[in-house]
């Protein structure tokens, strides 16, 4: 196939909120984007990002896999249906079972604010299908400046972090590293990860191999060392050229619901940017940016009664490494945006027994077969303002192949080995100002993506000819603030066609809709004291039942999520103190792995001193109540372990104390 040239309030109070306020939710056309403020200074718990997000913000919910490296949904949706990239650099993990998804590959204290665009209004990055999360990090300074972080938690938790940056009106650079490590954390119930794993294998969840071997069940949860480093160089008055390298090197991370755990997790991200400014009447910026993303994760039944003679590695690796080329031009009323972007992402794993007397290897076979993803696009999109009235339209135009270049035994004579797809999406967002205090916004968009290596090739005899998923979704809202207070409505309505869902054995296409409501509200009660609450509400259903089935829930679809804080801060002294809740799971997929999970309401508080201009400590409890509960399902997209029809769930975290130490200059 031809390649692309060149390349409303009243529901508020039914349940809680969210801890955003809303003068920290920017504007995208006037409400699509959401900004989440301050997370390295915010969420000190752990270099989680997932964890962090899911507190934050009542549009993301947590998939909880281990005591760090968890997984997000946003909207109903997550793996590639939605795009998480760090700065400009897109990230893969290499897992196939998300124990490393892109969120676990970006460390909390490396990252300023994160921002989500919900919907398919990003033109501007391959495979934004339902919302974009863009994870901006600390960006270096020409003044001398830094912090040191000692924190310490339950379970054993120790975190040591640091941050250095300055320069000159030529040269900045930053350089950030942190060393961090923690226990099995214990649920509710005082249970650790191992315990809950055993008592589900007593229930009859799972086999005895499953369980971890008597010398490994007291053994660390996880183990991580980070390294971020940035250099901004002033080429001349109008060109920045900005480098990076982020490194991640996890170890022994556990995961308890599933047969394996990860040997070891390590990450290498390359950036490059280089921006012109001024170039020319029609160039107002010219801006390259580069990247490379490597991931290499084995993982292993090392740990597990099952390895303890021979255990077997899954070891799977993923690289990406992409290039955007964008100009920015005034035209009319507006400006102009428009450019090509290219990235080919690499997917490749092999599996193998270990002979733990010998060491010795055996036969190595394929369990992801070397899949080369190349995407080719242009874009464009414009903003402009009439009056009082704000129009943003964008549009994509996609050119993609995924071609498998190894064999597996696995796969039938009559299986596809390469596909292409094309793709045109295209979104137009308008925000009427009806007032200095009220806007409205209407938006329509349609975004597609493509299936991914596991989705082509892994379960029972697939075919390797998905089609790709296609999103057609209706926004509408409003956004009011007022002196003291505000509030935001969101509606949204997605219709997806092609749909890449799990149905037992293999993925399959299907037609699915998604619609919901999310609310955002605070309210000063002084200039000392502040009510922050949000909400969030989603229904989802497929078109008809898959083949053997009668269940039309979606999978993965939090019914009703949301927090409330209230924020006190006077002089030297900060105090938060919030709920965190949800809705009982009343429609769920139980044909394929999902159960009804109860639903929760967990308070947390934290306290700020500042001693001194240049120390703070912050003291917290998260879950005060030692609450047990669960917040992530059990949808049979991953291998989760199960028997007897049940499939186990992995509790959250009960009690847990934390304290930080920070010094600043």
């Amino acid at each position: 196939m031809k390649k692309i040239v060149g390349l409303s309030m009243v529901c508020s109070c039914l349940l809680f909120a969210e801890t955003i306020k809303l003068d920290n939710i920017v504007v995208y056309g006037q409400s699509i984007s959401t900004k989440v403020e301050n997370i390295s200074s915010e969420d000190l718990k752990s270099a989680d990002l997932a964890e962090a997000l899911a507190k934050s913000a009542s549009s993301v919910s947590l998939v909880r896999r281990s005591g760090i490296a968890n997984d997000i949904i946003l909207r109903g949706q997550k793996k590639d249906n939605i795009n998480v990239l760090m700065d400009e650099a897109k990230i893969y993990g290499a897992c196939p079972n998300r124990m490393d998804p892109a969120t676990s590959h970006i460390l909390s204290n490396n990252v300023a604010n994160v921002q989500i665009i919900e919907g398919p209004y990003d033109v501007e990055h391959f495979g934004t299908l339902s919302g974009l999360v863009v994870a901006e990090t600390k960006k270096p300074t020409k003044e001398v400046s830094g912090e040191v972080n000692l924190n310490a938690g339950s379970y054993g938790y120790k975190k040591a972090s640091g941050t250095i940056s300055g320069g000159n009106d030529s040269v900045r650079v930053l350089m950030s590293v942190s060393k961090e490590e923690g226990d099995q954390y214990e649920d509710g119930n005082g249970h650790t990860l191992s315990e809950q794993l055993d008592n589900s294998i007593a229930s009859g969840v799972g086999v005895a191999g499953n369980a971890y071997a008597p010398s490994k069940k007291d053994m660390k949860a996880f183990e991580k060392t980070t390294m971020m480093s940035k250099v901004f160089i002033n080429v001349a008055d109008n060109q920045e050229l900005r480098l990076g390298y982020t490194l991640n090197r996890s170890d022994n991370v556990l995961y308890p619901s599933t047969p394996m755990d990860a040997d070891y997790d390590d990450s290498d991200i390359y950036t490059l940017g280089y921006s012109i400014f001024g170039l020319s009447p029609y160039s107002k910026e010219l801006i390259f940016e580069a990247y490379k993303s490597e991931v290499d994760h084995p993982m292993s039944t090392r740990n597990r009664v099952a390895g303890a003679t021979s255990y077997m590695t899954n070891h799977v690796t993923s690289d990406i490494i992409g290039a955007k080329l964008k100009n920015v031009m005034d035209l009319g009323a507006g400006k102009l945006s428009f450019g090509v972007d290219a990235s080919k992402r690499n997917w490749d794993g092999e599996k193998y027994a270990t002979a733990v007397a010998t060491g010795i290897q055996g036969m190595h076979s394929v369990s992801i077969p070397d899949v080369d993803t190349k995407n080719q696009a242009l874009f464009a999109k414009y903003e402009a303002n009439y009056d009082n009235v704000n129009v943003q339209m964008g549009a994509r135009l996609d050119d993609t192949s995924v071609k498998a270049t190894k064999a597996m035994a696995s796969l039938p004579a009559t299986v596809r080995m390469e596909n292409d797809y094309n793709a045109l999406s295209a979104n137009v967002l308008t925000t009427i100002k009806a007032s200095d205090t009220l806007s409205y916004f209407i938006g329509f968009g349609k975004s597609s993506r493509v299936p991914d290596a596991k989705e082509l090739y892994l379960g029972t005899a697939p075919l390797g000819d998905l089609d790709q998923t296609s999103n057609y979704e209706a926004d509408l809202g409003f956004d009011a603030n007022y002196d003291g207070y505000g509030f935001k409505t969101k509606l949204f309505y997605s219709v997806l066609k092609d749909y890449i869902y799990f149905n037992s054995a293999k993925y399959v296409n299907i037609d699915a809709t998604i619609y919901g409501l999310a609310m955002n509200a605070y309210y000063d009660f002084s200039d000392a004291l502040t009510l922050d609450y949000g909400l969030t509400y989603l229904h989802g259903k497929k078109d008809d039942a898959l083949a053997g089935q009668s269940d039309t829930d979606l999978a993965e679809i939090t019914p009703l999520k949301a927090n409330i804080a209230l924020r006190y801060q006077q002089a030297a002294h900060s105090l938060k103190t919030e709920m965190i809740a949800a809705k009982r799971w009343s429609a769920y997929d139980s044909n394929n792995g999902e159960q009804a999970l109860p639903g929760y309401a967990v308070f947390n508080v934290k306290y700020n001193y500042k001693i001194t201009k240049n120390f703070d400590i912050t003291v917290g409890v998260d879950n005060i109540f030692d609450k047990s509960y669960a917040v992530s399902n059990t949808y049979k997209d991953l291998t989760l372990i199960a028997g007897g029809g049940d499939v186990m769930l992995l509790n959250e975290p009960g009690r847990y104390f934390y304290t930080n130490l920070k010094y600043t200059f």
